[in-house]
């Protein structure tokens, strides 16, 4: 697991910079006009209209399907978002993030197969909580 802090290293680069940067935006205007204290589904549908007001690319709760041991489960998940085709997108309303939280983005990178996940926390006081989360 990576942070934006720890993943930018002398010489090296912040991997989807322009689409992060993008995606931040919409979440922090999200948050200027609603503030914490919803569900997550009205921060989904916000951010749904913020990303498509800025012309970002994104599917909503796409199905990523599993297998195990080369069969497909019958069990699929189902991340919040994925942006630009390549980067996940998990929304929380709670307090405070744990660490199921970011397991719960890495398994979503695991079975899309993405490298990048942003674990978006709008139930954080007083200002939004946004973790990047690298595969």
């Amino acid at each position: 697991m990576t942070t934006e802090d720890t993943e930018h290293t002398e010489g090296s680069k912040l991997l989807f910079r322009e689409e992060t940067y993008k995606i931040r935006g919409a979440c922090f205007e999200v948050y200027k006009a609603m503030g914490c204290g919803f569900l997550e589904a009205v921060y989904q549908e916000c951010l749904e209209i913020e990303l498509g007001l800025r012309g970002v690319p994104f599917l909503p709760q796409p199905m990523l399907e599993l297998e195990y041991k080369q069969r497909m489960l019958q069990a699929a998940y189902r991340p919040d978002l994925i942006c630009f085709g390549k980067i996940v997108i998990e929304f929380k309303a709670v307090t405070s993030l744990a660490d199921e939280h970011r397991a719960q983005v890495h398994n979503y990178l695991k079975a899309s197969g993405h490298r990048l996940g942003l674990l978006v926390n709008f139930g954080h006081y007083p200002q939004i909580e946004i973790e990047r989360i690298i595969r």
